[in-house]
């Protein structure tokens, strides 16, 4: 394990989470969107993470040889695979003087669950909490592993 392994661990960590806190932010703030760029209500959009692994071509052990090809390769970190829209479908609520209205006078509102959104916002903002936190142990262990070799 390398020097800064434990910092990239935590900031591809906050990083992923940042990014999920932007999108189930952005699904919240379009709850009520009826008219989007494509013509229809908003999607909702989720996160999809993905672990981002060492290169295997580079992994030393302690002797400085190549590691051996059948052992499972470490984590290094958490990433963003992609942003995809969700699957379910709009939620039509009767209201003929809406713009958007239809010909039968329904509107086609995301399905989107503000609390359900919210929950996984404060999900998110803690698990980036939790990264920030071991970003600073690391740092705090760093520290007084050089306090101690300076002394």
């Amino acid at each position: 394990m390398g020097f800064f392994d434990g910092y990239n661990v935590a900031t591809s960590g906050m990083s992923a989470q940042r990014t999920r806190i932007n999108t189930v932010s952005a699904n919240i703030a379009n709850a009520q969107t009826t008219h989007s760029a494509d013509g229809g209500p908003y999607k909702k959009q989720n996160v999809i993470f993905q672990e981002i692994l060492l290169n295997k071509q580079a992994e030393k052990n302690d002797f400085g040889l190549k590691s051996d090809t059948t052992s499972p390769l470490p984590s290094i970190g958490v990433g963003v695979r992609e942003i995809v829209d969700a699957k379910g479908q709009p939620i039509l609520r009767f209201e003929p003087s809406h713009p958007d209205a239809n010909k039968e006078g329904y509107v086609a509102y995301p399905d989107i669950n503000p609390v359900i959104e919210m929950t996984d916002l404060i999900e998110a903002m803690r698990s980036y909490e939790a990264n920030l936190s071991a970003f600073k142990t690391q740092k705090t262990m760093d520290t007084k592993t050089i306090d101690i070799l300076k002394g």
